[in-house]
């Protein structure tokens, strides 16, 4: 695994955090940040955990051939 690598999967394991946490907070009923903004987070989260995940594992093969 490349420093680039680990990078983008610690980006990918933060994101997924925060969308897991947007999850329950809005099924809380009275998120702390607002409905509103736990949404936007929810929504640009799981595009991102999937892109840096997708990025990490290209980059990792990328730098065994």
């Amino acid at each position: 695994m490349t420093p680039k690598s680990g990078i983008l999967l610690a980006g990918s394991c933060i994101t997924a955090i925060a969308a897991v946490g947007s999850v329950f907070e809005l099924s809380s009923g009275e998120p702390e940040l607002g409905s509103l903004v736990t949404g936007i987070i929810l929504a640009l989260s799981i595009p991102l955990t999937i892109v840096c995940f997708l990025a990490a594992v290209r980059d990792t093969r990328a730098s065994q051939k």
